[in-house]
């Protein structure tokens, strides 16, 4: 099973969790854990979180309670590109985007009083407006995650970035103006040598390359058939952790470095359109709200561990007795984090009841 829809966190935040070693059997279980974990959050907090580029249809609001304004619900908008009243285009420059204190997102969007636009335009207030714009229940907060190192057409599933040490599967990228959600990804050749013999030992940590620049720390290299986790970086050598994910100590002499820089995409993803992609690209990686990427970790971990145990893992005895990960039977101290966890999501991000008028 592939992260082939939008999750909020990845295969390599939930192995850490756990210390799962890096084996296809473990990726599997992983991947569908996470997509597990996705649907209750989003149910939970009544939001969508992921940006996704679409038009969507409103009905006009009630004419007699500010028609001027209307409640997007839980269609909460980060950006809004263009806007229509019964096929009538309203000027993006009379819309208010509101709350404008702490949006985005928007909750709303209203005409400007001061202008001859309205809302109502159609012969039937069913859909008679429509948006299109970029839509998401939390702010659109990215971060550079290296470049594209080769460059690829419209069709191209594999993309070779410049350090993988900053994605992981799960992930939602930009590029330009395409989305890309990364299914999977696997080692490739950094087109380095070693430049001096390694020991078969763990307190051997020092790597030599040729350029240190090209490494980012976390990355997890392949000399060989031993695996390593960089931990620091001085010019062009690399400290390392050795033997990571469970593989074995060995002695090496000058091997290819390989790199987890293959990463295996889903393109055009989220309403947007696969377009080239050019060597050098700046890559941007989308980060789901802190709390709600913890929580999704948290479910992960729950599912797998339950299943693990056969759903026999529980906390408190007798009548007070229950399975980790949630219930309403009163609970001991122990196992109770996850549900102050999931409270902790819904008071920061759940999508509270509104009071209107009508």
């Amino acid at each position: 099973m592939a992260l082939d829809t939008p999750v909020y966190c990845t295969r390599e935040d939930v192995k850490q969790a756990l210390d799962l070693k890096e084996t296809a059997r473990s990726n599997g279980a992983v991947d569908r854990a996470i997509q597990a974990a996705t649907e209750p959050i989003e149910a939970l907090c009544h939001r969508v979180f992921h940006p996704v580029v679409a038009t969507r249809y409103f009905d006009w609001p009630d004419q007699y309670a500010r028609p001027w304004r209307l409640w997007l619900d839980d269609s909460e908008l980060i950006n809004l590109t263009s806007i229509s009243s019964g096929g009538v285009p309203i000027p993006t420059d009379r819309i208010n985007l509101e709350p404008n204190r702490n949006g985005p997102p928007y909750n709303r969007v209203e005409i400007q009083l001061d202008t001859n636009s309205a809302f109502g335009g159609g012969s039937t207030p069913q859909r008679d407006i429509t948006i299109t714009g970029l839509w998401a229940g939390c702010p659109n907060r990215e971060s550079p995650a290296g470049t594209v190192t080769a460059a690829v057409n419209d069709t191209a599933t594999v993309l070779i970035v410049s350090s993988a040490a900053a994605i992981g599967v799960g992930h939602v990228l930009r590029i330009g103006t395409e989305r890309l959600l990364v299914t999977d990804r696997a080692m490739t050749s950094t087109g380095q040598t070693l430049q001096a013999p390694l020991t078969a030992a763990k307190n051997a940590e020092t790597l030599t390359v040729p350029d240190g620049s090209a490494f980012a720390v976390d990355e997890v290299l392949l000399l060989d058939a031993e695996r390593m986790r960089i931990t620091d970086i001085a010019g062009n050598t690399l400290v390392v952790d050795r033997a990571w994910d469970g593989t074995t100590l060995a002695a090496h002499t000058a091997p290819v470095i390989y790199a987890s820089r293959a990463l295996t995409v889903a393109r055009g993803a989220l309403g947007t359109t696969a377009a080239a992609i050019a060597q050098g690209a700046p890559v941007q990686r989308w980060n789901p709200p802190a709390a709600v990427r913890a929580l999704a970790i948290a479910e992960a971990v729950t599912t797998l561990l339950q299943e693990s145990s056969g759903y026999a893992r529980t906390t408190g005895v007798g009548t007070t007795s229950r399975q980790v990960g949630g219930g309403t039977v009163a609970k001991t101290t122990y196992g109770t984090g996850l549900d102050a966890l999931r409270e902790q999501v819904y008071v920061s991000h759940g999508r509270k009841a509104r009071v209107r008028a009508v």
